[in-house]
């Protein structure tokens, strides 16, 4: 449990919209876990979990939104695409004086956020955190980590899946997200280059050598947001993107009595090339389920009398990268920083 959670405002219950979904459920889970209050919001009554507070709103619904706002600190926005979700949610929570939190992967939504929320969440005094899940939010984290101990003018994102067994949320998202995907060259967002570069990466016992095929993320768009970055460019295991094009692959099951799956990640956020590399190192279970752990971590510290940053920030911006990781290194992750 978090060292944060002993002062937490718990008069102020955390809000997770798309609690009915995957991803969701985790979220929901991980927040009674840690004794916080939660109010659980959907689009669907029947897909909401039982034993908290439950509320409606369609996301075109600003007056059910506001309603199922109420009496919130934080909300955390589960439902994608976000590039349809995260500005009505976002523009409820301002409305209500509530922070807010998602899980994006989708650069263009990220991006968008930052763009057109930054100014109005400063107004409202209140945080907005795009991608602060598995994808977007943990690179950002190590990236930020690696940056508190030199410079991290050149970064490389390796991620090792050793099974991706996508939700119906990732199929409906990458069916709507068409938007091209962008790097980081010379200080500057730029469509990647197809067809996408593939090389090869040697990660951790479990994984070994790999063959990678560049696929940036949202950690893209939040790494350039806060950390100087000149060069970034990311890479995923190419089976799993096989897999994840495969229509046939199924959903994830679960195989332990938390619900994740058996699905094993690293994570490497790499500065620098050859011997000199500095490394900070991410392991664990589930993509999905440990987006969990964070983002609840970051609505838990953003409830607190003592959280006073505003605008729409980066993960790693919002708060210490490396007290934020170590909060989830006993249970949730393996951690190898420098």
């Amino acid at each position: 449990m978090s060292k944060h959670s002993g002062t937490a405002n718990k008069g102020q219950a955390i809000a997770v919209y798309g609690a009915g979904g995957h991803t969701g459920r985790f979220v929901v889970n991980e927040a009674l876990r840690r004794g916080l209050a939660v109010v659980a919001i959907g689009r669907d009554a029947s897909r909401l979990p039982a034993g908290v507070p439950a509320r409606v709103a369609a996301i075109d619904d600003a007056a059910a939104l506001d309603a199922a706002l109420a009496g919130c600190g934080v909300v955390i926005n589960c439902a994608g695409p976000f590039l349809d979700t995260a500005a009505p949610v976002i523009e409820a929570a301002l409305r209500a004086g509530c922070g807010y939190v998602d899980v994006t992967a989708e650069q263009a939504s990220a991006q968008a956020v930052f763009e057109r929320f930054d100014a109005q969440a400063r107004e409202a005094g209140v945080a907005v955190v795009p991608a602060a899940g598995f994808y977007g939010g943990l690179a950002d984290l190590l990236a930020s980590a690696l940056a508190a101990d030199g410079p991290v003018d050149d970064l490389s994102v390796a991620i090792a899946l050793d099974h991706w067994w996508p939700t119906e949320g990732t199929r409906k998202t990458g069916e709507r997200n068409q938007v091209p995907r962008v790097v980081l060259q010379d200080g500057q967002l730029v469509r990647m280059a197809t067809p996408a570069a593939e090389r090869d990466w040697a990660f951790g016992t479990g994984h070994g050598l790999q063959t990678m095929v560049e696929l940036p993320f949202s950690e893209i768009i939040t790494i350039a947001r806060h950390l100087g970055v000149r060069n970034l460019r990311s890479w995923l295991t190419l089976a799993s993107l096989q897999q994840i094009r495969d229509a046939n692959t199924p959903p994830p099951e679960a195989s332990d009595a938390q619900g994740r799956s058996a699905q094993r990640f690293e994570m490497v956020v790499q500065a620098g090339e050859g011997a000199g590399a500095r490394r900070a190192v991410a392991r664990g279970q589930d993509i999905y389920a440990v987006s969990a752990p964070l983002v609840v971590e970051a609505a838990e510290r953003m409830l607190q009398p003592s959280f006073s940053r505003s605008g729409a920030l980066a993960l790693g911006e919002a708060f210490d990268a490396k007290d934020f990781l170590k909060a989830l290194a006993a249970r949730d992750l393996q951690l190898q920083l420098g």
